[in-house]
């Protein structure tokens, strides 16, 4: 599989057949191979954890730290539409050769281990920002976070966004065992910053067990929308008049907060200053997060495949411009919360339209319409394809309606594509 030339395509597809489960949550696998290798680490390096909002929080705290000057690494998953999204060095993707030759080097010293997709990924991006001399890696935490194979790398601080129920197979049936998972990236004697206001009780616990310095919203720092702008505080800083982030939606104030209290809890106070937040959070962008679409009928992509996700999601929709109506293409995979999504959206989508998701754990869209019509109490119509609903929702809407597309990354990621 090494030999030279093979493109990242043929790469991608092997790698899934490597280990016989999808996912496979330890520490082990991954420890034994950077063992092998020869990698520099990043000066920094800092987990970013949580339910939702991570990929938020990695772009605001890569912008910011960029802002330096210093070479920033950021590693996220999954990707929308092409794998070289999830490792960008200074803003840009990593090239195929780059991610090839990483491979290359993994599989050169990876003998029998049965390496996951995700755990390849993670192994390669590190090689990746080792060979570009990245001076600060944000690396987001996949799933979980004890276990994570991001969490196979020491970091020097760390975020968890919030906690809400999800993967609830691999993490817990509960918000306070997912909380211990995630909780699992904290280190003694290092910050790391818990950015909701709702913080479950054993995310104190663990902090106390483990010894980190846990700073929480509303007690060490707190935010709060100001006209136009928001004002920031800190425990040392206070930050009056700052201009929104240019990312969508009331939830990316508390996502900025948490990211200027981890800045300030590592001692970045060069940072700390309103023309250096507003120009770094000024221009960025997350495709497949309230991302609008002009042409023919309005469309409106975001991904929201938990029920965390649906209520911002939700609370997004009603602070909007109201539309006509709402047409919705949904799909989930097997192990979302496929009720919990709906009890959240359901007041806001007037015809709903269900798709099987481009997942082997993707719901077929005949009982994924089963579901949402017993949920919503109204008739769902079944899509053959992607394509296929996207050109049934493009029938049915009228002058002044919405399309929305939502749910599984599976499901937004090739929208993106035909839209594009």
């Amino acid at each position: 599989m090494s030999a030279a030339g093979t493109p990242l395509a043929a790469w991608l597809t092997r790698l899934e057949t490597l280990s016989s489960r999808e996912i496979d949550l330890g520490l082990e696998r991954v420890e034994a191979i950077l063992g092998r290798l020869s990698y520099r680490r990043p000066p920094t390096v800092i987990h970013i954890a949580g339910t939702n909002g991570k990929g938020s929080c990695v772009e605001m705290l890569g912008a910011l730290l960029a802002a330096t000057g210093a070479r920033v690494g950021c590693y996220t998953s999954p990707h929308l539409q092409r794998y070289n999204e999830r490792i960008r060095v200074d803003g840009g993707e990593a090239g195929d050769d780059e991610i090839i030759a990483a491979f290359e080097r993994i599989e050169a010293v990876r003998g029998d281990v049965p390496l996951t997709y995700f755990e390849y990924g993670t192994l390669a991006a590190l090689l990746v920002f080792s060979d570009a001399g990245v001076e600060a890696a944000v690396l987001e935490i996949g799933m979980g976070g004890r276990l994570d194979a991001v969490n196979a790398i020491e970091p020097d601080a760390g975020l968890i966004t919030n906690v809400s129920v999800d993967h609830c197979e691999w993490l817990g049936d509960d918000v306070e065992t997912i909380a211990v998972e995630k909780a699992g990236i904290m280190r003694r004697g290092k910050p790391v910053v818990f950015g909701s206001k709702d913080v479950p009780r054993s995310v104190g616990r663990e902090a106390e067990r483990i010894g980190a310095v846990l700073l929480l919203a509303g007690r060490d720092y707190d935010w709060s929308p100001v006209g136009d702008g928001w004002a920031w505080r800190g425990k040392m800083t206070r930050l009056t008049a700052l201009a929104r982030p240019s990312l969508e939606g009331e939830h990316q104030l508390e996502n900025a907060a948490a990211v200027l209290a981890l800045l300030e809890a590592m001692g970045r106070f060069e940072l700390l200053h309103a023309d250096v937040v507003d120009k770094a959070l000024s221009g960025l962008t997350i495709p497949g997060r309230m991302q609008h679409f002009g042409a023919g009928p309005a469309w409106l992509v975001d991904v929201a495949h938990n029920p965390g996700a649906a209520v911002v999601l939700a609370h997004n929709l009603r602070a909007s411009s109201r539309a006509e109506r709402t047409i919705a293409i949904f799909g989930m995979l097997d192990d979302k919360d496929v009720a919990g999504v709906l009890t959240s959206l359901r007041n806001y989508v007037d015809v709903w339209i269900a798709v099987t998701a481009e997942s082997p754990r993707a719901i077929p869209a005949d009982e994924l319409a089963r579901r949402i019509s017993n949920q919503v109490n109204a008739a769902c119509l079944i899509a053959e394809s992607i394509g296929d609903a996207m050109e049934q929702a493009r029938r049915i809407a009228e002058p002044g309606d919405r399309i929305l597309v939502t749910g599984s990354f599976y499901v937004v990621g090739p929208v993106l594509q035909l839209l594009a």
